[in-house]
């Protein structure tokens, strides 16, 4: 009885990583992120002056996917541009299964250097629902031109 409980206890651990239920495997803590982001030269600053994820005014990078972080280091070292991030994970965005919320975007202070670098880079994909012009990488990733920052979705850790 003992071996079955042990294999039903297995096949169920199984099931539930197969099905997401033990979350999201790449997540990554706020303190990790911010080393990695700050080794990498990319600044961040909250309306708020704070990192708690469920305050709409901070600046949280608390659950944000690895792939996240790389593609944002990525895109530092390709653009050689100054980034400041400005939004993470956050509450105050708008959900879905890329979002914020999920660590699959990030929000960039617009900058000369960083639209100068998208437009001449990325191929122009059309508009959002909203008139929001898109911009898609080789690598799948989409940046949003959302007039007073860039929004960008990181399908992947390529730029």
């Amino acid at each position: 009885m003992k071996r079955i409980s042990g294999i039903l206890f297995a096949l169920l651990a199984t099931l539930a990583l197969t099905i997401g239920l033990a979350g999201p495997a790449s997540a990554v803590s706020q303190s990790s992120a911010a080393s990695q982001f700050s080794a990498a030269g990319i600044g961040w600053t909250s309306s708020g002056g704070c990192t708690d994820p469920g305050n709409s005014t901070c600046t949280s990078f608390e659950g944000i996917r690895q792939a996240t972080i790389d593609g944002a280091i990525t895109l530092k070292n390709a653009s050689g541009c100054a980034l400041t991030i400005t939004g993470g994970t956050e509450t105050g965005h708008a959900g879905g299964q890329y979002s914020h919320s999920t660590g699959y975007k990030l929000d960039f202070s617009r900058t000369a250097c960083l639209t100068t670098w998208v437009h001449n880079t990325y191929t122009y994909s059309g508009t959002r629902s909203d008139g929001t012009p898109l911009y898609t990488a080789a690598s799948g990733n989409v940046y949003a031109d959302e007039g007073n920052h860039w929004d960008v979705l990181y399908y992947s850790c390529g730029c």
